[in-house]
């Protein structure tokens, strides 16, 4: 199958293509590389099913596909709010044109929202019924809103021009590839702690998060876009977890020696995040597999590498 996964040099796209090339899948890669990197698909390079295409979606492309994977967006605050504009643009702009090409070619579409589309809930945890808390002009609309009208078009273009839609809704995702200086909250705990640097915790760490390592997030990707349902569809791990326990966990096995420092809490910063996968798991027989302390063990092993890379050698 011939198969365009946009944003696939960045952290999660990268992990998709790599499951796609070793399932026998003919492959192109587009990335403006505003937060993917090179190096994630270096081992691609060559390959004779593997294409990759320096481009910016929200400029329109033509291409012959039978599968899109819609990934494209910087996808964590600090580099969202770099250019919430451009932010606003890929959402809206950039899913209309892969909308567009979908139409054109007769590809399924396949759509990465998030679960910032439910913004800060107030019911717990988040079914997919849920409409959302959310800011419309707050730092972080830019991606939460921008991700809604994506979802909105999404279905527009199912119902009006019966284009073959998946919207899949993402929770706090963690492995390796992530980049070090995303702001997310494991990275900056594991850099923090690689670089014997305090922890920092804001607020006072009681807010939760889910976290789901990457390649078990892959494998929802892949059931649902070869499933019949359409979604949305949450796919994250349902473990809740503190931030301070993150925090103490990365500790741990970093550094035990480390310090946590106290900052106040960042505006529109969700309190409590946890998803209900219920419809993943009776429509894709999916829930995730790898316990956090193991896919931390991983993380933490490729952050190493790259921070001590750093001081050596670097692949652009």
């Amino acid at each position: 199958m011939r198969i365009l996964v946009t944003g696939g040099a960045g952290f999660i796209g990268s992990h998709l293509i790599d499951r796609l090339m070793t399932d026998g899948h003919e492959l192109i890669c587009l990335d403006n590389f505003y937060t993917g990197h090179k190096r994630n698909i270096l081992k691609w390079l060559g390959h004779p099913y593997f294409e990759l295409i320096r481009h910016d979606i929200t400029e329109p492309i033509r291409l012959e596909v039978d599968q899109i994977y819609h990934l494209a967006c910087p996808a964590s605050p600090v580099h969202y709010q770099y250019n919430p504009v451009k932010t606003v643009k890929t959402n809206v702009m950039g899913t209309l044109n892969m909308l567009g090409l979908a139409k054109r070619v007769k590809a399924r579409f396949f759509l990465a929202s998030t679960s910032e589309v439910y913004g800060d809930p107030e019911v717990h945890p988040q079914t997919e019924e849920y409409r959302g808390s959310v800011n419309p002009i707050g730092i972080r609309s830019c991606y939460d809103e921008g991700k809604r009208i994506a979802e909105t078009l999404a279905f527009d273009y199912y119902r009006q021009n019966k284009v073959d839609i998946r919207v899949v809704r993402i929770f706090n995702t963690y492995g390796p590839r992530m980049l070090e200086n995303d702001g997310r909250v494991v990275s900056n705990f594991i850099v923090q702690a690689l670089r014997g640097n305090p922890l920092t915790v804001y607020g006072d760490g009681s807010q939760t998060r889910s976290f789901c390592y990457v390649s078990d997030l892959v494998e929802g990707f892949i059931r649902l876009m070869n499933s019949d349902y359409i979604g949305p569809m949450n796919l994250g791990n349902p473990g809740e977890y503190t931030i301070l326990q993150l925090a103490q966990a990365v500790q741990n096995m970093i550094n035990p020696d480390a310090q946590i420092k106290f900052e106040p809490l960042p505006s529109d910063d969700p309190r409590r995040r946890q998803p209900d996968i219920t419809k993943a798991k009776t429509w894709l027989n999916w829930e995730p597999t790898i316990p956090l302390q193991e896919g931390l063990k991983l993380t933490i092993e490729d952050f190493r590498d790259r921070i001590q890379g750093d001081g050596n050698n670097s692949t652009n």
